[in-house]
């Protein structure tokens, strides 16, 4: 962001204070009517010709740089994750209970790790069954990252909100 005499174009094209359009006027021109205002110009992009710059009151053009960079920060915060854990022989009511977990979960931005705890090697198949269903249920509030992954004392799956 560059502020009142940093500003090297020799004209601008000019916004008041209230976001009307002053038009073309000289760059010593748009200073001294700042000064006379006691507010800062400030140019908002270098990259057309004349560059353009609004009239805008004395620390609210930093404040709002604060806020641009704040939002930036926000947005580039890794997704967060929860983790619902089932077994492998879930009673109806209980997968029911998981499943809207998970959905409210998704539906409020948050991925979900689904991991079902297998008792013994026998159980692999049936865990990956459940989990598919799962899928197929969750499928409107979420897409899954990856496959399922069936490792020796369990089996995991994430899934992203949409």
């Amino acid at each position: 962001m560059i502020l009142n005499d940093k500003i090297k174009a020799t004209e601008v094209l000019l916004t008041g204070v209230n976001g009307e359009s002053l038009g073309i006027v000289a760059t010593s021109e748009a200073l001294a009517m700042a000064r006379k205002l006691k507010v800062d110009l400030v140019c908002t992009s270098l990259f057309s010709s004349p560059p353009p710059c609004k009239l805008v009151s004395r620390g609210a053009a930093k404040q709002e740089a604060a806020k641009e960079k704040q939002d930036i920060r926000k947005k580039e915060q890794p997704l967060k994750l929860k983790e619902i854990r089932l077994t492998a022989n879930i009673e109806d009511h209980d997968y029911e209970t998981k499943q809207r977990q998970a959905e409210k979960l998704l539906s409020s931005g948050i991925a979900v790790q689904l991991v079902v705890k297998l008792q013994n090697s026998k159980e692999g198949a049936k865990a990956k069954e459940l989990l598919e269903r799962l899928l197929k249920e969750l499928a409107a509030s979420g897409k899954k990252e990856s496959g399922i992954q069936v490792s020796g004392k369990q089996a995991a799956i994430r899934v992203n909100p949409l």
